[in-house]
């Protein structure tokens, strides 16, 4: 990585989990967040309303921190029925393809190359266990993007650290099966009524 790079500040990910409303500002205070996006297709919670757009969006811009909605072109369970495998999963590869997703790529690599401080928040904890991760992540990675995830500990990895647990190393004659989301999904069916219900299992 030349210095150039190193000296950007990373496109961070986080996913608020177990915190409350207080503890998921601290920690965007903590690594000096000014604009969290928002990559839930369906950003509401039945369980934590705290985090649900508008309130969510609410206690943002009381931190003085702005809230931004991308679920619709970088969610994890997007409306193209072309995304989804035999089994009703999500194909990671395929959405890559799609222009939708790459527009919404292009959107976070040009906040990076402008040195924008801003977090994509979803819901699951674990990044290992999120789309962030496996799908988002590895895009901007590809593209040259720094992501560091911000893990259910508060601590962040890297996006080579992160996948390392999503695909432990093979041996020499065994092959990584496509990503995937782990649930299967209609995507004919209306959007689930909050995010946990989404990527949780």
């Amino acid at each position: 990585m030349n210095q150039e790079t190193s000296d950007r500040p990373p496109i961070f990910t986080i996913g608020y989990g177990s915190r409350t409303i207080e503890e998921f500002i601290a920690v965007l205070q903590q690594f000096d967040v000014h604009y969290v996006v928002d990559i839930r297709t369906a950003p509401y919670s039945r369980y934590k309303p705290e985090f649900s757009k508008d309130a969510l969006d609410y206690a943002l811009d009381e931190a003085d921190i702005r809230y931004v909605f991308m679920g619709d072109v970088l969610g994890g369970r997007p409306d193209d029925a072309d995304c989804y495998d035999a089994d009703g999963k999500v194909d990671y590869e395929i959405v890559k393809t799609k222009p939708f997703f790459r527009t919404g790529v292009e959107r976070i690599a040009t906040a990076y190359g402008q040195q924008q401080r801003l977090v994509l928040m979803c819901s699951e904890g674990k990044p290992q266990e999120c789309h962030r991760s496996k799908l988002i992540g590895e895009s901007l990675d590809e593209a040259g993007v720094q992501v560091r995830h911000i893990d259910e500990n508060d601590q962040t990895k890297s996006q080579e650290e992160v996948m390392v647990i999503v695909r432990p190393q093979p041996s020499l004659f065994e092959e990584f099966d496509a990503l995937t989301s782990r649930k299967r999904y209609a995507p004919s069916q209306e959007p689930p009524e909050d995010d946990e219900d989404e990527y949780r299992a």
